[in-house]
């Protein structure tokens, strides 16, 4: 497997050893690999995988790191045609640009381990899986789960970065000329309001539209801590976020920005509320300020099974001074 060139330095550093990690653990949910390692030929890194899992070619494709495939010839590499999940232009993901903006990499792979861990990891592959970003901000987890055709939804309170990813959405299905709808309004329940929505249903075509094969994002501009009645219980496989890094970005001045495991704790029931029994839960978080051993607790006391090894560690690296970044993965059993 070709390691994808990342734009981040300090990520590009981590790639090929976050590759191996990220296929070890969702390989070994579709059945087992023999040798997992980095490699490089020709000065070129490279992921040397041998698996007998009849998914192989499918789990591969679709990793955060994969630019192509091959099959070792002898001295030689024979390409193999990839067998990605992706139904619309991947510049959804890649052109926003903004301060504080969570490398897409990493924000794939958070996706792929935590759907792996699930009880029913075949949905990853087949499409059929529900998405939650509790803490969304301006939509990377959301583009990447709509790129690959699943039901997305995200949560966040901050009224400019809705109105900001709103636009760039409809800007976006627009220019790529796809069939789309967007309906906006508020949210309420029992006649209270509780902040504003919006749901885009587009389609790669007109005739996939026609045909009612669409996907749906849909946004929530609410307090990601109470969600019932605007999110069904259990509806979702998935729930994976960014937590608060504790480090500042822009104007953003939320109290709890820098206490996340206060955050967390008090979000955590409407979470698991929504989702599924088998589902997961995946957090991206900076062992600076959320120490593992607490945050691992933390996951337990509300119910959660903690899947990852945190003593490992290992999709753990730097980013820089202030950011010791890890990710960390709990099922509802």
């Amino acid at each position: 497997m070709l390691v994808a060139p990342s734009a981040n330095r300090v990520y590009a550093d981590a790639a090929p050893r976050l590759a191996a990690q990220e296929a070890m653990a969702v390989l070994g949910a579709f059945g087992s690999w023999t040798a997992v390692a980095p490699t490089q030929v020709a000065g070129v890194d490279y992921l040397r995988v041998e698996s007998d899992s009849e998914h192989a070619l499918d789990v591969l494709s679709n990793l955060s790191a994969t630019f192509a495939i091959f099959a070792a010839e002898g001295e030689l590499l024979r390409p193999i045609p990839l067998q990605r999940r992706q139904f619309y232009p991947d510049d959804v993901v890649t052109i926003q640009k903004y301060q504080g903006k969570t490398n897409e990499q990493w924000t794939r792979l958070l996706l792929n381990v935590t759907a792996a861990a699930t009880k029913q990891p075949g949905r990853w592959l087949d499409g059929r899986l529900d998405v939650m970003d509790p803490m969304c901000g301006r939509g990377t987890t959301l583009n990447i789960a709509l790129l690959a055709g699943y039901s997305v939804t995200g949560v966040d309170i901050d009224r400019k970065d809705y109105d900001t990813y709103a636009a760039f959405l409809k800007t976006w299905a627009q220019t790529h000329r796809l069939k789309h709808t967007m309906d906006r309004g508020a949210s309420t329940t029992g006649g209270r309001a509780r902040g504003r929505e919006f749901t885009l249903e587009v389609a790669p075509d007109k005739d996939a539209f026609k045909a009612g094969e669409t996907h749906t994002v849909r946004y929530l501009s609410t307090d990601t801590t109470e969600l019932s009645g605007l999110v069904r219980a259990a509806s979702i496989d998935v729930i994976v976020t960014d937590t608060p890094y504790g480090v500042q970005h822009g104007s953003h001045g939320d109290r709890l920005s820098r206490r996340p495991m206060e955050l967390i704790d008090r979000a955590l029931p409407a979470w698991t509320t929504t989702l599924r029994t088998g589902g997961a839960v995946g957090l991206s978080y900076n062992r600076h300020v959320a120490p593992a051993d607490e945050l691992a607790l933390l996951l337990e006391q509300h119910g959660l099974t903690v899947v990852t090894d945190i003593e490992a560690a290992p999709f753990r690296h730097r980013v820089d001074a202030s950011i010791d970044r890890d990710l960390i993965v709990a099922r509802k059993d």
